[in-house]
């Protein structure tokens, strides 16, 4: 008994993607519940003082993500996805324990080590089974679905950890928290989830024969040849430098202006939410507007989020509204970033390529807590903020300056796109009586169909194959009898589909009033409006060179 072929589509896959998203969302309160808390943790339990010191956790974190994002890229083809995935939990599992044992900071800092694996593993694997399942149409919006879901995680985790620590140690709410969350994850991924290698196979042969390219070869296109990767590795790393800075500053600056716990529990969930939500609209929005103009809008809205951040000082509200700012710009950002990096690459590199730009994109953790540590020491959190917000807008101009390829587009959307150029679209009966007053009609069937079916009378056969040489009256094969740009065309294939991209190629030629006929000859005879006989043989030469048919 033969397996079914995998399908690809959201509606297709629907209970397996919706299970990821659902995963993914796990995934991300792993993080959540540390935002809130974890730096007044490392200040009130064990009494460190500098802002370095404190943001070593995110430093580890960074460092063990970026790199397990790069190893899983390379691994995903051959381990297979799933197998990753659970890895990725199971590296989860100590991160509670970790927790609640620590005696000294650094354990904290070791538990976000495995943090850092965990989220390498299981987010990569998420998004990367998502972008597997639904193809390439809809890949955007498959991608604001998965990052709105982790971040909301990330968010009501932020939330509920900060509302918790007003009544319960902030260790216990974060190590209770994991516990739960980690075993859940764990349970679904093994006995849930499918692997998406067959999908993968079923995308690839539309592509062509492929086989993946080395690893070596995918990070060096990653990273410096592909303008576009490229392009999409520095903004990936520019934003979580800057959500290091958030993550580890904004509590510490907000509890130094006096802010309760609750309030930066709110400031906490409040980006990430907005994040969250927003990536619902801007997944979708970027299938059909474009990847470059919502990243590099983003990465400016971000900036003036940071600087806002910078000028409120830690006050509760303008701590608030740069947090609502960022979300905002970040989920402009964030799933056009994978959903660019993904337009570019074959299926079999997708994996490989889409591991490249998260380990740039999750470096930024890494420089993004060096910098605003050591900066904030030095100088206050008020220039660190304003240095980051510098380089925000910095990022955002590169991604505007950069070079980038159009946006696939369906057949159906090139239709509908082309039917609007040439509206309004005439019926039988108004195309008859637009030939009457001189227009002509243009027959862009191929012959056989015409010996079979008959023609309309007055019009002139071009074959879809000829049109643009036979319309283009500055060229040496042009048909001499169509009669210049300013004439009125009006093409006709079998049913009306054909002949409304002919039309919008004949607009693109400079014949301005160039339409189509709806539903094509059928309608035509169906109408009762007169057909005769296709000439039989030879009709002037080469195709679509003879005067129109009477």
């Amino acid at each position: 008994m033969t397996r079914p072929t995998a399908r690809l589509g959201l509606r297709a896959n629907a209970r397996q993607f919706t299970l990821l998203v659902a995963l993914n969302a796990f995934v991300g309160a792993m993080v959540g519940l540390e935002r809130s808390v974890l730096p007044l943790v490392g200040e009130e339990e064990f009494g460190l003082a500098s802002s370095a010191a404190i943001l070593s956790f995110v430093v580890a974190f960074g460092v063990a993500k970026a790199f397990t994002n790069l190893a899983a890229g390379g691994l995903a083809e051959r381990a297979g996805r799933k197998r990753l995935l659970v890895a990725g939990w199971l590296f989860a599992l100590p991160v509670p324990i970790l927790v609640a044992l620590a005696p000294s900071w650094e354990w904290i800092v070791v538990a976000n080590l495995f943090l850092g694996v965990n989220q390498g593993l299981a987010w990569s694997m998420t998004v990367v089974m998502k972008i597997d399942l639904v193809g390439s149409v809809r890949r955007g919006l498959a991608l604001g679905l998965n990052e709105s879901a982790g971040y909301l995680g990330v968010s009501l985790a932020a939330l509920a950890s900060g509302a918790l620590a007003a009544a319960y140690a902030p260790r216990t709410v974060v190590w209770v928290g994991a516990a739960i969350v980690a075993g859940i994850g764990t349970l679904v991924s093994v006995f849930l989830v499918s692997d998406t290698a067959g999908h993968v196979a079923v995308e690839q042969r539309s592509h062509g024969e492929a086989r993946p390219g080395r690893f070596r070869e995918a990070f060096a296109r990653g990273t410096v040849r592909d303008p576009v990767l490229r392009a999409c590795s520095q903004a990936g790393l520019v934003n979580n430098l800057n959500d290091a800075l958030v993550w580890g500053l904004v509590p510490l600056s907000m509890s130094a202006a006096g802010a309760e716990v609750a309030e930066i529990g709110l400031v906490a969930g409040a980006y990430p939410a907005v994040w969250g939500v927003g990536q619902l609209a801007t997944g979708w929005a970027s299938d059909h507007l474009g990847r470059k103009p919502l990243i590099a809008a983003g990465m400016l809205v971000q900036a003036l989020a940071l600087a806002l951040l910078a000028a409120g000082d830690g006050a509760f509200g303008p701590s608030f509204a740069a947090a609502v700012l960022l979300g905002a710009g970040t989920a402009l950002v964030y799933p056009t970033l994978i959903a660019a990096v993904s337009d570019v690459a074959a299926p079999v590199d997708r994996a490989a390529l889409v591991g490249v730009y998260r380990f740039w994109r999750d470096a930024g953790f890494v420089v993004g807590a060096l910098l605003a540590g050591l900066l904030a020491d030095a100088a206050g959190t008020g220039p660190a903020t304003a240095t980051v917000a510098a380089l925000t807008a910095a990022s955002g101009l590169w991604v505007a300056v950069t070079s980038w390829p159009g946006r696939r587009l369906t057949v159906g959307e090139l239709l509908a796109r082309s039917r609007r150029r040439i509206a309004p679209r005439l019926t039988p009966e108004a195309a008859s009586e637009e030939a009457g007053r001189g227009a002509l009609l243009v027959d862009v069937r191929a012959d056989d169909e015409r010996q079979r079916n008959g023609v309309i009378p007055g019009s002139i056969h071009i074959p879809l194959s000829v049109l643009e040489w036979r319309a283009d009256p500055d060229c040496e094969f042009a048909n001499p009898h169509i009669g210049g740009l300013g004439r009125r065309l009006v093409v006709f294939c079998a049913q009306g589909f054909s002949s409304s991209l002919a039309a919008g190629r004949l607009r693109d030629l400079g014949y301005a009033r160039a339409t189509d006929i709806v539903g094509g000859f059928a309608a035509w005879k169906e109408t009762g409006l007169p057909v005769v006989e296709a000439p039989k043989g030879d009709d002037g030469g080469l195709p679509g060179m003879a005067p129109p048919q009477w």
